[in-house]
């Protein structure tokens, strides 16, 4: 009988054992659910629901921490007529199968005018072909001196990189 009262005990407690288990198994399920729940809540799209008037024709650069990259400019004085013709007498200058030598533009109407001077010798970059430039531009209202990059892909036009006023080193 001692046996028998033993043996009952045991498996009234091994039972209770199973069963706190479970509950704490259950109680985590629950939290998962939950959180589950209150996260979705976040990313549900309403189906034909369209965005807030506020967020209409915003641009890509929503919160200001990621700059957009614009293009730079070679001058602001440039009409577009002018840069027409800056860009043309800029591929011819930065040609690597050209000689290197400056090339001159000009535009009578306007009467702007400038040159371009490769500087060092072409070289790879991001599957393009770059090289640095001395700029002169000028116009009725004044005169610049830059420094700057282009890049062009293998049949595409000259883009200009990067342009700033030159400063002799």
């Amino acid at each position: 009988m001692h046996d028998l009262r033993d043996t009952h005990n045991a498996a009234a407690a091994a039972s209770q054992i199973g069963l706190a288990e479970a509950r704490s198994a259950a109680v985590r399920l629950l939290a998962i659910a939950l959180a589950a729940a209150t996260l979705g809540g976040c990313s549900f799209a309403i189906p034909g629901g369209e965005p807030a008037p506020a967020w209409k024709n915003v641009g890509d650069d929503v919160t200001g921490s990621i700059p957009h990259k614009t293009t730079p400019t070679l001058s602001y004085a440039l009409d577009q007529e002018d840069w027409r013709r800056a860009s043309a007498a800029l591929g011819v200058a930065l040609d690597p199968q050209g000689a290197g030598a400056t090339v001159n533009w000009d535009n009578p109407q306007s009467h702007a005018r400038g040159s371009f001077t490769p500087v060092g010798q072409p070289y790879p970059s991001d599957g393009k072909v770059c090289r640095a430039f001395l700029a002169e531009v000028g116009t009725k209202d004044k005169n610049e001196q830059l420094q700057g990059t282009a890049c062009r892909d293998k049949s595409v036009d000259w883009a200009l990189i990067d342009v700033r006023p030159w400063r002799k080193a």
